[in-house]
């Protein structure tokens, strides 16, 4: 039964690279987000 759910990562193993696009994005995206917390909540807020 283990056999149908392991899969070996080796041979799956796939090295990606990134397009500069996606990065540029995350990059961005990560600078505009504030995360402020107030009484144990959190707010997101993405600043445009």
């Amino acid at each position: 039964m283990a056999k149908f759910y392991f899969k070996s990562s080796r041979k799956e193993e796939k090295h990606l690279v990134p397009n500069r696009r996606t990065i540029d994005f995350l990059l961005n995206y990560s600078k505009s987000l504030q995360v402020v917390e107030y009484q144990k909540i959190k707010f997101e807020t993405i600043l445009n």
